[in-house]
């Protein structure tokens, strides 16, 4: 790779041992690759200075594989919060193993990297084609969830007890930086132990990734909260419909809703900073104009106004003051003091939303995502999660996944379109 431009290698234990026991399908060489560059005139200046374009390597089944599957057994963990979909990619990754490859031993490890944990008690569970038939049909995860790290080396020593030769592991950056400390301290110990993440974050801020799974379900979700809002706003004069909703540094949730059939009329997220002032003087200036106003905030827009502890949660996350809480009175007291009355509905379906079953879109996405997991873990693949790339299915090192978090471009495609759709000032 040339300076400065992100290094893509993917870790591997060693060549191909075993011929695949997939039939019938089409086998994806080593020497695959997915362009990371789209940008036409990016791909021509790279090529004029001599730089070779940096790639993924493509994800799919190979045709030799590292683990003979039918003596291989395989664990999965869902750590972190909920989202839609959780049970759709444990069904996936139990069938893919089960049916592609004939593996027969496969354990979910129970409530999060605690389960990884031998003394703190959490039996794994023994997933098979029965025990997952159905879970999809249910939110949330059948094999419990936590926060928080867990001493690598003792997850290894359980992982060894147990004979695991692959872990999958479903959660976002903490749960990947965690995956990245099991996949080391095995390598420390020359242990062959494959760990491939899925990832999981409803907020879609994985860096390097064009999508992640329930994103779709939350945005689904959310405007059914917008939807009850906006019918609030319209039924009273000067009423205002306020939803917060989930994204704690991006506000690609926000942004997705506001942008369903156009009844957002204030879009407020993460990236783009405003002032108090200024935005409730838009919202009144709307407010003389169509007698109406629904406003959708992400949770992480507009924490320079609070004065939130500096406290962490037990993913390391900083702790948010309640930006939701803080407009409903904001806005209130605003108007209170001009004597005028405006009646104000405030809605927070974060809850209900994550714990939604996905819709048929992330159970496609889930499935894919699953069985490409599979597929990695069996090549031997390592410190690796599956992604979506340019709609082509890749490997992104853990370390690449999470250098940053992926975030709202002030300035791209998307943001242009928020501030047409909801026609808000671009600086408040």
């Amino acid at each position: 790779m040339t300076a400065g431009s992100p290094d893509f290698t993917i870790e591997s234990l060693g060549a191909g041992r075993f011929a695949s026991p997939m039939r019938g399908v089409r086998c994806v060489g080593d020497d695959e690759r997915v362009l990371y560059v789209s940008d036409a005139a990016e791909a021509a200046r790279l090529v004029a200075a001599g730089a070779p374009l940096p790639s993924f390597e493509r994800a799919g089944p190979r045709a030799r594989v590292f683990f003979d599957p039918g003596a291989t057994t395989c664990g999965i963990v869902t750590c972190g919060g909920l989202c839609p979909g959780i049970n759709d990619v444990i069904r996936a990754v139990t069938l893919s193993l089960h049916h592609h490859y004939g593996v027969r031993r496969i354990l979910g490890f129970r409530f999060g990297y605690a389960g990884l944990v031998k003394r703190l008690g959490h039996e794994p569970l023994e997933l098979t084609p029965a025990a997952v038939d159905s879970i999809a049909e249910a939110g949330g995860t059948v094999l419990g969830s936590s926060r928080g790290p867990q001493d690598p080396a003792e997850m290894v020593d359980y992982l060894d007890e147990l004979g695991v030769g692959i872990l999958f592991t479903v959660g976002g950056d903490g749960t990947l930086k965690g995956a990245g400390a099991i996949a080391a301290e095995a390598a420390r110990r020359g242990r062959p132990l494959a760990v491939v993440g899925i990832p999981k974050t409803i907020d879609n801020d994985i860096a390097y990734m064009q999508k992640t799974f329930g994103f779709e379900t939350a945005v689904e979700e959310a405007h059914r909260a917008v939807y009850a809002a906006h019918a609030e706003a319209v039924g009273a004069r000067d009423g205002v419909g306020l939803v917060k909703l989930m994204g704690r540094d991006s506000g690609f949730i926000a942004a997705y809703t506001a942008l369903v059939d156009s009844q957002v009329n204030f879009c407020l997220v993460p990236e783009l900073p405003f002032t108090l002032d200024g935005f409730l003087d838009a919202l009144e200036r709307r407010l003389d104009l169509r007698g109406h106003a629904v406003v959708v905030a992400a949770e992480g827009a507009g924490q320079h106004l609070l004065a939130a502890p500096a406290e962490r949660d037990a993913s390391g996350n900083l702790k948010h003051g309640n930006i939701g809480i803080f407009l409903r009175d904001a806005i209130g007291d605003h108007f209170a003091r001009q004597g005028r009355k405006v009646p104000l509905k405030y809605i927070d379906p974060s809850y209900i939303i994550r714990s939604q079953p996905a819709n048929t879109h992330d159970s496609a996405l889930c499935l894919l995502l699953g069985q490409s997991a599979v597929h990695a873990g069996m090549a031997g693949r390592t410190n690796v999660v599956v992604g979506v790339w340019n709609h082509e299915f890749v490997h992104v090192p853990f370390d690449l996944a999470t250098s940053a978090r992926r975030r709202i471009d002030p300035d791209g495609w998307l943001w242009s379109s928020v501030m047409a759709s909801t026609g808000q000032p671009r600086r408040m």
